[in-house]
């Protein structure tokens, strides 16, 4: 609003002063009293600005597509001329004539300023509003593609982690022993990691899933690790039904899972324990904080990951809260896709 009034002033000045030059040869107004046109340019020119933000939107490149481009154009600018016009009378030819009466307003001077209003109503319109619109829409493109590369990223940094050699070798130990030991509970560990699999694979380049699939990808995670960790990992589940449609970027909650386990030591007598639950439309994260005798330099690529990828979609924060006994994670739930 501020830019528009901004804006409009300065039009309003150089607009009046270019005037009062052509018709009088100087750029002094003469008497004080000639300035009231310029508060009335004013008027004219600060509602004209208010409306060609949404004209510009009405015909965006995403509205009004079944029209020809060339009626779409026309009928874009016969809309910014009536808009004018009709502003240039309420705004301008009415105040003037109560507010300077003593101004001569003749047929031909009236159809001037009409044909002025236009032609600085189409001017503003195409060369500041469309610009203005023009720009917005460069940056939209620079975030969806940045978005597009953070999605990406996380996508890589959960696959490299799941191939990697130590949890392929960690996986691959507790299968050989299962299949010994409990052969259903082997089967179950080995359709719980191919889960794991599909649902990173199944992510794709998606900015936003629904809460219930990336739980699809966290339970599975989770029960792998229970099987692997034994009573030495306990994960706790509170999510409501009423959130699983919420929309969360893919593979985040997995990541803080995997953080926690990465970071933390673990015994039968002093267990890590994560909760994962839902309270004041954010996805909570919880766990107690014991850390590992050898201790693993954290780079928080994966904390800064997620933060990146809520900074395009969201003006929510991702909340994180350490503490001496816990580290938490709040995840905004967000309710649409932004892109």
């Amino acid at each position: 609003m501020i830019r528009k009034i901004v804006l409009a002033a300065l039009a309003a000045t150089v607009v009046f002063h270019v005037a009062v030059f052509i018709q009088y040869g100087t750029w002094w107004g003469g008497a004080l009293v000639g300035y009231q046109q310029l508060l009335l340019v004013f008027a004219f020119l600060l509602p004209t600005f208010w409306v060609h933000a949404p004209l510009a939107r009405l015909f965006g490149a995403d509205r009004l597509t079944t029209l020809p481009v060339s009626a779409k154009a026309l009928l874009e600018g016969l809309c910014v001329v009536l808009v004018s016009l009709v502003f240039w009378l309420v705004f301008f030819t009415i105040p003037q004539h109560y507010l300077v009466p003593t101004s001569e307003i003749t047929p031909k001077a009236l159809r001037v300023s009409l044909a002025v209003s236009a032609v600085l109503s189409l001017f503003f319109y195409y060369f500041v509003e469309r610009e203005h619109v023009r720009q917005h829409l460069a940056q939209e493109v620079v975030r969806v593609a940045q978005l597009q590369k953070e999605t990406f990223q996380a996508q890589f940094e959960a696959l490299k982690n799941q191939v990697d050699p130590h949890f392929l070798f960690n996986s691959l130990n507790v299968l050989g022993s299962l299949i010994h030991i409990d052969p259903d509970r082997a089967g179950q560990f080995l359709g719980q990691l191919s889960e794991v699999y599909r649902a990173l694979l199944d992510s794709g380049a998606q900015p936003l899933v629904p809460l219930h699939r990336e739980m699809t990808l966290v339970r599975a995670y989770a029960s792998l690790m229970e099987t692997r960790f034994g009573a030495a990992l306990r994960v706790e589940w509170d999510v409501a039904p009423a959130c699983e449609q919420a929309l969360v970027p893919p593979t985040a909650v997995q990541m803080l899972l995997e953080n926690a386990i990465k970071h933390n030591g673990s015994t039968i007598r002093k267990p890590l324990v994560i909760k994962v639950s839902t309270a004041d439309g954010r996805l909570v994260v919880e766990n107690n904080r014991q850390p590992r005798p050898d201790a693993v330099t954290s780079t928080h690529l994966g904390l800064l990951n997620i933060q990146r990828r809520y900074q395009h979609l969201t003006d929510r924060p991702v909340e994180i809260v350490p503490t001496a006994e816990s580290f938490i994670v709040r995840l905004p739930l967000l309710t649409a896709p932004a892109v």
